[in-house]
């Protein structure tokens, strides 16, 4: 039989690639403006955690102004105008004019110039309340009764506005190019700030302390607003030389300004910021060695006081990053900051990150002297569940992307021509897994939310399903006592596990998911989402760090670490394991899960703090397990979902030691495997096999 003459590809003919079209994370079945009339099942979400977690944490029906927005968000976040603004913010980072033309210090804010990009992005964040949402706005119509105007944080009734306004950054976050991490830190400052107004409030003693308070009102309704000609942005001053990750260690120092050198200051025209609200009676002066959004408009930052009762302990500080001059004119100068450089990073490379000097920065004394780390934590607590929501949520969006590449990219068919890579069952079972473990920390880090939600709002217990399924404590100190037990855990858990997860959403892509993908907008660029969510595992505190916090946590050192587990973690698995149907379904799962906790309160009742601090990481590992396993068991409770049970037989096999292989009928795992990666199938599609793809 003759055989055609092979012909040779060029740069312009042969194969090309069809390109994948990866689907936005959330469809609302009520809001599909491509279709209005297409039910769900027709049109299924890519990311099903979004949807059964607005099922698990919010009354139902949710309300449908949620629906819209995240349903509008989703797609936003995958529009050309979006990606091609995060793609140009990663390739023109900052830039820094530390001198004038004629070598002169450069003190003009102008000195820092970030890409038109950056800006964008910034102010479609604010649009969308990706801070905003989480607090009420006195401009909108608002479900949940709550003062915050007035510096107030509880309230009653209504639905927990955190779990939407991290959805809504879980979606948002994959395309921010970065600017998620001044919201993050503009989130923490606005509660730290909204608290310490209430405190003010209660005990005003003089002038200065009305001052202060207009001070930190102006500055919180700036960060929560929704307008963006209003907004502002926090930084975060902590990292030194000298410290690191360990604030003790500071070697910024603050003085108290007397009444007669403020008077001078006053005279001489310098006394008040960039918007006319009254600069502090502190001085600070020190370095900053890693100072993320360094184009913020306020800090919060420790130093050490100079004298008084807080002397040589660290205290917290606010304080605005520009000032206005008044002499022959008026103008707008940085408050005693000067950038010494700006960072080369890894990843996050559109984030002004630098080095800082501070001279003479005017700032506000927060909370009492000397209880700095302590009054810092209410930030630290925020960010930390930012920081573990950033690494998972571009590893949703490395998923999405190695679906659409599984569902177009050809491989071969033994039995002649060529079939899809999802019809290839190792691939499949690999990136099952990798579903799975995504599904576990998405649930692990908004259960945080959740926690800190009903924290914050009085009257959300009892009215959604995970309510009704034991999980949110009905006390809110318990509540509160777990959600600091399991910060860390949180942080640390995510941030870890998305790295490792979008190394192997690259791996699968091939050589495509290695390349710097910013053709096309960087719609696959699966890279940047990896060199991006390196910093997670570091900022807020490394591994070692946090092992460390939850130990402390633990009351580890004084004799009372096993009542204290038990007080908060045992009574809490108590409630969310008990009844029938829980041990009916998953009796092998909670069987481990009882194996896991059991391991663990054996390490802390016979091990030594020394011993302890030694398998820090083995303590924040168990506890990870234990509690991603109890959420995935719940959430395959709540209804029942064939894929949720699934998925979450599978999370208690992996952390048990189990082989996810082993099954009595493989084809139907392997059938199951396809579901859990790809989901639910359109209808019309069929969510079976085709033919027996091999690479």
């Amino acid at each position: 039989m003759a055989t055609s003459t092979p012909t040779p590809s060029s740069a312009t003919a042969g194969f090309f690639q069809p390109f994948p079209a990866v689907q936005p994370s959330y469809t609302s079945p009520t809001h599909n403006t491509t279709n209005p009339n297409t039910a769900s099942k027709a049109n299924p979400t890519d990311d099903p955690t979004i949807p059964r977690l607005l099922a698990l944490y919010l009354p139902q029906p949710t309300p449908p102004t949620l629906t819209a927005h995240l349903h509008a968000l989703s797609r936003q976040t995958l529009s050309p105008t979006t990606l091609h603004h995060a793609s140009l913010a990663d390739t023109s980072p900052p830039t820094l004019s530390p001198l004038t033309t004629f070598g002169a210090p450069n003190t003009a804010p102008s000195q820092l110039q970030t890409s038109l990009s950056w800006q964008h992005l910034l102010a479609s964040q604010t649009r969308h309340g990706i801070v905003g949402h989480g607090y009420a706005q006195a401009e909108h119509h608002d479900e949940v009764t709550e003062a915050v105007v007035r510096g107030r944080g509880r309230g009653a009734g209504g639905w927990n506005r955190r779990v939407y306004q991290f959805l809504l950054n879980h979606v948002w976050d994959p395309s921010s190019a970065g600017v998620v991490c001044p919201a993050a830190m503009s989130d923490g400052a606005a509660a730290l700030l909204r608290e310490q107004v209430r405190v003010l409030e209660e005990g005003m003693a003089g002038n200065r302390d009305r001052e202060k308070k207009a001070v930190f009102q102006h500055a919180y309704e700036r960060l929560v607003t929704l307008d963006p000609e209003r907004g502002w942005r926090a930084g975060q001053w902590m990292t030194e030389r000298s410290g690191g990750s360990d604030v003790r260690e500071t070697e910024t120092v603050a003085t108290r300004l007397g009444a007669g050198e403020l008077r001078t200051l006053k005279k001489s025209g310098v006394d008040v910021d960039a918007v006319g609200m009254e600069l502090g009676d502190w001085e600070v002066s020190g370095f900053k060695w890693f100072s993320s959004a360094t184009d913020a408009d306020c800090a919060l930052l420790l130093a050490k006081t100079a004298g008084g009762k807080g002397k040589g302990r660290v205290s917290c500080f606010y304080a605005p990053v520009k000032r206005r001059e008044v002499g022959e004119g008026s103008r707008v100068v940085m408050n005693g900051v000067r950038i010494s450089r700006l960072k080369n990073k890894l990843g996050t490379k559109a984030v002004p990150t630098a080095e800082l000097e501070l001279k003479g920065m005017r700032a506000w004394l927060v909370g009492e002297e000397g209880e700095g780390t302590r009054v810092i934590s209410r930030l630290l607590n925020i960010t930390r569940l930012h920081t573990a929501k950033g690494g998972v949520a571009c590893w949703g969006r490395g998923l999405a992307i190695a679906r659409a590449w599984a569902a177009c990219r050809p491989v071969k068919n033994p039995e002649g021509g060529k079939v899809l890579l999802v019809e290839n069952r190792q691939h499949v079972r690999w990136m099952a897994d990798e579903t799975v473990k995504y599904r576990a920390y998405t649930s692990l880090y908004m259960f945080g939310v959740a926690l800190l939600g009903v924290s914050e709002i009085d009257g959300l217990v009892g009215t959604t399903k995970a309510d009704e399924l034991g999980l949110i404590p009905k006390d809110t100190k318990a509540a509160l006592s777990l959600l600091r037990l399991l910060t860390p855990v949180m942080k640390q858990a995510c941030s870890l596990a998305a790295v490792q997860g979008l190394r192997e959403c690259m791996e699968s892509m091939g050589g495509v998911g290695y390349c710097e993908n910013t053709e096309d907008n960087g719609v696959l660029n699966v890279a940047r989402l990896l060199r991006d969510a390196n910093v997670n595992p570091i900022w807020e505190g490394t591994t070692s760090v946090l092992a460390e916090d939850l130990l402390r946590a633990l009351r580890v050192g004084s004799g009372q670490a096993r009542q204290t587990l038990d007080g908060i973690v045992g009574t809490w698995l108590k409630t969310a394991l008990g009844g029938s149907r829980a041990t009916e379904v998953f009796a092998r799962e909670i069987q481990t899960i009882q194996g896991r906790y059991e391991r663990l309160q054996k390490l802390i009742s016979t091990k030594s703090e020394d011993e302890l601090l030694w398998q820090g990481r083995v303590v924040v590992r168990l506890l990870a397990d234990i509690t991603c396993a109890v959420l995935l068991l719940k959430d395959a409770l709540a209804d029942g979902d064939e894929i949720a049970v699934a998925v979450a037989r599978r999370w208690a096999l992996m952390i048990g030691g189990g082989d996810t292989t082993e099954a009595d009928d493989w084809e139907a795992e392997a059938q199951m495997d396809r579901r859990i990666f790809m989901g639910e199938m359109p209808a019309g599609h069929s969510s079976e096999f085709k033919g027996r793809a091999k690479l």
